[in-house]
């Protein structure tokens, strides 16, 4: 038996009539760039995302460094942004001229660590990034406590974690301003790129409308020095047809969440993630991580039984050659080498069989044994 680490099949077969759909409506517009599908998904995901404005931009790179921008964040200013995330969030922060202070992750959760936050507030901090990593939410209680304390913004980095749910609110909607990305592979992914920012704030969102377009609201008029950094009226058009299904595909992925639990429960050797706290918390399991001291060789050994896996992310982002400038070195985030040295990402797609989940879990307890 085949399994492979993602797959588009099943979830392809499900939209594809209205995909096709919304490509013909497109191209029958001749209008591709900041038309009305655009506006039509911002409101769409806006409502949905429990937001009062979305502003759909070119990647979830640049709708962090938009959100930062926006926030008048720069040279000098310092944001605080987990040690364990993908390298997107600590890039934006440096493409804006600021300094990342990076703070360790919850071994557990896979989260920033709340309780190492206030110590790495300074003066010159002007924000703190919150990731929901893996589809996990952060503990935003903490975190909005401490921003209002300490006068800073958040910005929740929401890529891994559309529509999930931290006490009952939309992770992407109780941060000032939020970003987060379409990439192919998201919970709700494009065919293609794409990205948006959200917020609650109307200054802010006319301002993002601004800097996604070169700094301009008026043609030929430019009033920020902003970026070229559109969602294009055909990406647009299918997320808005993919946005209706996204509900039904986190239930899915709950559901085979839960067969990997019931499957692997106990299993010796093996740290399963942990389960939400309360009922209100809803976790969308982006990703099914486990770890293991055996990583590598648990890894090698599922592939030699036909099992696709991958590492989320096996070198982390301060130990990355292009980020030595920073001055951190090995030791310095333990939790995040930690996690980075055992967690390997089990098959999670809309359309993993029953079968594939019980060969998987079957093939990992052989090993463990």
């Amino acid at each position: 038996m085949q399994v492979p680490f993602f797959s588009f099949q099943e979830s392809n077969r499900q939209v594809k009539e209205g995909l096709f759909q919304a490509f013909e409506s497109v191209f029958e517009s001749n209008n591709y760039i900041l038309g009305s599908r655009l506006e039509e998904f911002e409101r769409s995901y806006a409502k949905y995302n429990s937001v009062e404005f979305a502003i759909g931009v070119g990647n979830g790179l640049e709708a962090l460094q938009i959100c930062l921008l926006a926030l008048n964040i720069g040279k000098g200013d310092e944001v605080i942004v987990p040690a364990h995330t993908f390298v997107a969030t600590i890039l934006a922060v440096i493409n804006v001229g600021a300094k990342p202070v990076l703070v360790d992750a919850d071994f557990e959760s896979n989260n920033i660590d709340v309780n190492q936050i206030e110590s790495k507030i300074t003066a010159k901090t002007k924000a703190i990034i919150a990731v929901h990593m893996y589809g996990k939410p952060c503990d935003m209680d903490e975190i909005m406590f401490l921003a209002q304390k300490y006068s800073l913004y958040v910005v929740e980095d929401n890529a891994q974690a559309h529509g999930a749910k931290y006490k009952g609110k939309k992770t992407g909607s109780i941060g000032h301003i939020n970003a987060s990305s379409f990439y192919p592979v998201k919970n709700l992914g494009a065919l293609g790129d794409g990205g948006v920012v959200t917020t609650n704030d109307k200054n802010l969102y006319l301002k993002c409308l601004k800097l996604r377009n070169y700094g301009s609201s008026v043609k030929y008029h430019y009033e920020e020095l902003g970026l070229n950094s559109r969602l294009d009226e055909l990406q647009a058009a299918f997320l808005t047809v993919k946005l209706n299904f996204l509900d039904g595909w986190n239930s899915e992925r709950n559901k085979i969440a839960a067969k990997y639990f019931e499957n692997l429960e106990s299993t010796q050797f093996l740290s399963l993630p942990v389960k939400p706290k309360n009922e209100f918390d809803y976790e969308v399991f982006h990703l099914y991580t486990i770890k293991t001291k055996y990583r590598d060789e648990l890894k090698q050994y599922l592939a030699i039984n036909n099992i696709q896996t991958l590492i989320h992310y096996p070198i982390p982002t301060h130990l990355q050659k292009a980020y030595s400038f920073l001055g951190y070195k090995i030791g310095d985030f333990p939790i995040t080498e930690a996690i980075s040295n055992s967690t390997l990402s089990l098959p999670m797609f809309i359309g993993l069989s029953t079968e594939q989940i019980q060969h998987v879990s079957e093939t990992l307890k052989t090993f463990t044994k």
